[in-house]
């Protein structure tokens, strides 16, 4: 295997733990080809970089609706799609099938490209994108039905974030086959349209090592029992390995709406039709049954949990105490993106736990530190989520890794998992130095390769929606 460059970390937390000295082999497609602790005699070799502080692996972001960055903020105001005083996820959803009505291919892309390098800017080096904007103002497919989703990975690749890309099949209204909004024209696909998405998207993209394509059919509530099933057995047929995603049991109103349509639970449905196991993400999963949350836990499925945004639109608590006791695997997301931040994610999971059981320290793991278990998680159920080799300091994963800066005045005199700690819990300033995604240095010093050139078409992207 070709070795590209190599570089040298006086500390890294690998797999096994915080290892000092370490000297990482970075292989020509982007993969890490080898991780040797104990090297300390290797930086007085030619070609080896050293690293300007401690090492991470990169978070994986694994809930994103990339257009939404464009919104936040502007859903804050009172009576916005509804009553005065009745604000909830569902007056919200209002004003944004008015957002999305405006967004043109180009639009999209300038939107994703920039969220993209602020998740890189905190930390994180992959994205799931739940990608529901397929079709033009009035519903109708593009040209190339793909083009939407062209425009979503043509952002990824500019900014350098890796991606597992989920297509959203939606095709109606309400449970029980209600019929579609007008806000939801542009989302709409047919299971045959659906699944030839799915399938030249595959193969453009098979290819290459920084995109995954997955499916995600949107809620029990966006999809009939059919084409669930259907669209499940159609993405085994191309790759029975690709990630399954799907929204579940966020708002109450989801829940009694789905009992009153089937005499179950969101979550007890899913698990009683279909076999839901590691490569699948239930994103949100927030109002469960004790029940429920057990079989989630011992199912190997990843709860997506996107904290920030949860709390933005009201949804409620997951009940994260009694899965992390179960062994249950989750990653996070910023969903909406009110916030781009993993640690305000890790931050908000520990401390809506906090504020249901008026007690501190609540989600420990392994080590009893909070904010190095939360991380550690994280990044295991984040790599599951989104189905490539990522979150792992290890041969054979991607070479995709964060560089704090250690002598910032939140990390300085922590070490190890206190690092971490700090990390998560000591602030809101960001101490991310560098990072490289798929061996490619794409923030140093702070600052992102691209970023000039991808603000601009922001900008102008924005200007344009507010004219």
């Amino acid at each position: 295997m070709s070795i590209v460059h190599r570089l040298f970390a006086e500390r890294a937390l690998l797999p096994e733990g915080w290892a000092r000295d370490v000297l990482f082999e970075i292989a020509v497609d982007g993969s890490l080809a080898a991780v040797t602790p104990d090297a300390a005699a290797q930086p007085a070799a030619r070609h080896v970089v050293r690293a300007a502080g401690p090492v991470l692996p990169g978070m994986p972001n694994l809930h994103s609706h990339a257009f939404q960055r464009a919104m936040a903020g502007l859903t804050e105001r009172a009576g916005q799609g509804g009553a005065a005083g009745e604000d909830s996820f569902w007056t919200w959803r209002t004003v944004m099938y008015g957002f999305v009505e405006k967004l043109s291919p180009g639009q999209v892309e300038a939107i994703a490209g920039q969220l993209y390098v602020e998740m890189i800017k905190a930390g994180y080096t992959a994205v799931g994108e739940f990608h529901y904007l397929h079709h033009d103002q009035e519903g109708r497919p593009y040209a190339d039905p793909a083009e939407m989703s062209e425009r979503i990975l043509a952002a990824a690749t500019h900014s350098g974030i890796g991606i597992t890309h989920l297509p959203v099949l939606y095709a109606q209204g309400g449970f029980g086959g209600q019929p579609p909004k007008p806000g939801q024209r542009r989302f709409l696909h047919s299971l045959d349209a659906y699944l030839a998405l799915i399938q030249e998207l595959t193969r453009r993209h098979r290819a290459d090592p920084q995109v995954r394509i997955g499916i995600a059919p949107h809620s029990l509530r966006a999809v009939t029992p059919e084409l669930l099933t259907g669209a499940v057995a159609g993405l085994d047929a191309l790759d029975d390995t690709a990630p399954i995603h799907i929204h579940i049991a966020e708002q109450t109103l989801e829940v009694e709406d789905c009992i009153a349509w089937s005499g179950r639970r969101p979550v007890d449905w899913l698990m009683g039709h279909l076999p839901v196991g590691p490569r699948w993400c239930l994103v949100h999963a927030t109002h469960m049954t004790e029940a429920e949350t057990r079989a989630l836990a011992i199912s190997g499925a990843v709860a997506g949990l996107c904290p920030t945004t949860e709390a933005n639109l009201g949804d409620g608590f997951f009940p994260a105490i009694a899965y992390q006791r179960l062994g249950g695997l989750f990653g996070i997301g910023s969903d909406s993106h009110i916030s781009v931040s993993p640690v305000e994610e890790l931050r908000w999971l520990e401390y809506g736990q906090r504020l249901l059981e008026r007690r501190r320290n609540r989600l420990t793991g392994r080590t009893g530190s909070v904010g190095a278990d939360l991380h550690r998680a994280a990044l295991e159920g984040g790599a599951r989520a989104l189905g490539r080799p990522i979150g792992r300091l290890a041969a054979g994963h991607r070479a995709d890794l964060v560089v704090l800066d250690a002598e910032h005045p939140l990390l300085y005199g922590r070490e190890d998992d206190r690092l971490v700690d700090a990390l998560v819990f000591a602030g809101n300033a960001n101490p991310v130095r560098d990072v490289m995604i798929g061996g490619r240095w794409v923030v140093e010093a702070g600052h992102h390769v691209a970023e000039e050139a991808i603000l601009a078409r922001f900008r102008g992207a924005i200007s344009a929606l507010a004219a």
